[in-house]
């Protein structure tokens, strides 16, 4: 499985003869992967889908379906973006690469009411995309794209949720409030040591990386 991240959340997975990318919002560059098979999109917020890059990507790659849970779906049908709806246990099937829809809710940020619908991407039964929740916790995951920074989180968070999915491999998403600095300094020795000690490996993954698993 070969990873590239855009930035921020979005990421392009490659997994067999699959092209899949996932979250296209506005703190990533405009995603130029071609012959894409499927966009997967966690939830609403624009810096998980931006309409105007989303419709840029889809007219590069004609050929690729959205997937996505009806409430993303409700903003899609406003803006005459097709889509195919699944729900949370619900699965699909790219070229042979299975994914599977984890999850309800966005994280709490404040109060006790989640803000929308947020569905993670069990990716091939290797790779866990959790979106904006660290609520749901799939078993077998053996790489995690691990939420590192939010108004709903903070640090331990992020270090514990890694340690109950209990995945081979981390690397940082949801990371573009944070400096450059921040972000290839404190996050990998805060989180990244404490996860060591777990056993569990991070992997430093900066904007335009990729890496192989």
């Amino acid at each position: 499985m070969k990873i590239t991240k855009y930035g921020h959340a979005c990421l392009f997975v490659e997994e067999g003869e699959a092209r899949i990318l996932i979250d296209p919002g506005i703190w990533n560059p405009l995603p130029d992967a071609e012959n894409l098979d499927m966009v997967l999109i966690t939830h609403e917020h624009q810096d998980h889908v931006d309409v105007g890059q989303l419709r840029q990507v889809l007219e590069r790659n004609p050929d690729a379906h959205v997937l996505t849970h009806e409430g993303v779906g409700e903003l899609l049908k406003k803006e005459s973006i097709p889509y195919l709806p699944i729900e949370a246990g619900g699965r699909a099937d790219v070229k042979g690469v299975c994914v599977e829809s984890v999850g309800t809710d966005h994280a709490v940020i404040y109060g006790d009411t989640s803000p929308c619908r947020n569905t993670g991407f069990l990716v091939a039964g290797r790779l866990f995309v959790p979106g904006d929740a660290l609520h749901d916790v799939p078993e077998g995951v053996e790489i995690l794209a691990l939420p590192t920074g939010a108004p709903w989180m903070k640090l331990a968070e992020a270090i514990d949720y890694a340690k109950a999915v209990k995945p081979r491999v981390v690397f940082p998403v949801h990371d573009a409030m944070y400096t450059d600095g921040y972000q290839r300094g404190l996050i990998p020795r805060i989180i990244g040591g404490a996860l060591k000690e777990a056993g569990i490996e991070f992997h430093d993954l900066p904007q335009g990386g990729s890496v192989s698993f």
